[in-house]
């Protein structure tokens, strides 16, 4: 094989670097090295050429590696610790970069955190893969033409949304081959457990990184044919003959240090109108049963124990929404978090009127089991706005707390019978024909504790929750490209 991979590899300084360039340099593939660096007095490295970049994720970085990808293909390191290749890992990568003709590969790797070795499997990238946080690993192995091509047409500036900006067009240009084989091994710096790290993308302090990701992927979605006007369905709220005016649902399984603090912070709403709670116990082993049958003198509260046993959240979602004594909107509230003040349905059922929307998003705050603030604080999901928010939610990884629903609407379209990404997968479903509401109230607090059922999950869990939302997002996307097709063609 000839020298036909260009390397870019991010300098912090150069004992950093020293071990990552000398195995590269071992390969008979590798035809030039280039070092990213944001100090303008980087030392040399013998065999290298620095490159001076403001960030290895803005768009003028992308425009300097796009120029000096001469070779057949380009390898883009994105951390700043040692790479060390598996045996020809480079040759592999090659080879199936050729066979596939793909616009980028991606493998498997191994991580070391805290000194061990670890393996972390990435997942298949498919067409809902829009979510700017999608895990590649951190060797990205471009086709150099493509990526040429797409930074051609890097039109708009970006200071933090350049790398998801390449990815995007790359899209567009051919695929991203997943290699499902262990090639290197990277030194992982971010330990935080995954309930730690899921709500990154919401933190008010990256508000300025979420706008760029919005505009890139707005873009996209323009292209590829699935960006939705800002045009809705009107509601009349004139469907079906309900009982009262709004149900809170709660699922639940096992729960006895939280049900109670629940079930109390609904039946304490101030409301203008009748409403009532449905709790749909999920056969719960814990004394979850008896605790909420301590509230069963108050005639508001609804207690559902299923005959079926093959339901998931959103199966018992199916069940309140399609309960008898449902009302005209149903609204969520998890089994371990409470809402904020006596006023959150009140708040909610108002705002779908006022909006006329289909469903409703909230605001919350993060707190610890004891209800006290943490980090990242309040989440208002800015993000769903009225002109951008159902094309934005393609990117984004959640719609927020509490979400509540139209009930004829959301009867139409039945939950997913899942525990995970049900509550995604309508907003996306939603959203395609309808408004969606925002009130930024803070309405909910989100309690985090070891508990929760993302508090602490293992790499292959987590890839299994991921590459179920991409693929909702799949198929949503499937969905509003057919849609616009159907549109131009009338």
């Amino acid at each position: 094989m000839t020298k036909c991979v260009n390397c870019f590899i991010p300098y912090q300084d150069k004992a950093q670097v020293e071990q990552t360039v000398k195995g590269l340099k071992e390969s008979m593939l590798v035809n030039k090295i280039y070092l990213l660096s944001t100090q303008t007095s980087a030392q040399e490295i013998e065999g290298c050429e620095i490159v001076h970049i403001e960030s290895l994720k803005c768009t003028p970085a992308i425009k300097k590696i796009a120029e000096r990808s001469d070779s057949q293909y380009s390898l883009i390191y994105t951390k700043e610790s040692t790479l060390v290749l598996g045996l020809f890992a480079l040759e592999r990568m090659v080879k199936l970069a050729s066979d596939t003709s793909a616009a980028m590969v991606y493998a498997d790797h191994f991580q070391i955190i805290d000194g061990v070795k670890k393996p972390s499997p990435v997942v298949t990238y498919q067409m809902g893969s829009l979510r700017d946080d999608f895990n590649f690993g951190s060797v990205l192995f471009y086709n150099s033409q493509a990526l040429k091509d797409a930074a051609a047409q890097m039109n708009t500036k970006y200071q933090f949304a350049g790398l998801y900006d390449l990815r995007l067009k790359v899209t567009q240009k051919g695929e991203l081959i997943h290699i499902n084989e262990y090639l290197y091994t990277e030194v992982e710096q971010d330990t935080r457990k995954s309930g730690e790290k899921i709500f990154d993308y919401v933190d008010p302090k990256n508000r300025a990184v979420q706008i760029e990701m919005e505009a890139a992927c707005t873009d996209h979605l323009k292209v590829i044919g699935g960006y939705l006007e800002p045009e809705f369905e009107k509601i009349e709220f004139n469907l079906g003959n309900f009982e009262v005016e709004a149900s809170v649902i709660i699922p639940v399984y096992n729960r006895i240090k939280t049900i109670e603090d629940a079930v109390k912070s609904v039946l304490m709403q101030k409301t203008k109108f009748k409403f009532n709670l449905i709790i749909v116990d999920n056969h719960s082993t814990d004394g979850t049963y008896e605790a909420i049958e301590k509230f069963s003198s108050d005639e508001r509260l609804i207690h559902v124990v299923p005959a079926r046993t093959d339901l998931g959240i959103g199966g018992c979602w199916n069940m309140g929404v399609h309960h008898p004594k449902c009302g005209k909107f149903a609204i969520q509230l998890d089994s371990d978090d409470v809402y904020s003040d006596e006023n959150t349905v009140q708040k909610i059922v108002e705002a779908f009127y006022e909006q006329n929307c289909a469903m409703v998003v909230g605001t919350y705050m993060m707190t610890n089991f004891n209800m006290e603030m943490i980090a990242p604080g309040i989440i208002d999901h800015k993000e769903w706005t009225p002109d951008n928010g159902r094309n934005n939610a393609l990117r984004i990884n959640g719609l927020g707390a509490p979400r509540a629903f139209y009930t004829p609407v959301l009867r139409d379209v039945k939950v997913p019978n899942t525990s995970y990404g049900e509550d995604y997968a309508l907003g996306l479903n939603i959203s395609r024909n309808f408004q969606i509401g925002r009130v930024y109230d803070v309405l909910y607090h989100c309690r985090r504790w070891d508990e929760n059922s993302d508090a602490s999950l293992d790499i292959v869990k987590m890839n299994g929750h991921n590459t179920y939302k991409d693929r909702i997002r799949t198929w949503e996307l499937m969905a509003r490209i057919a849609l616009n097709k159907m549109s131009s063609s009338k």
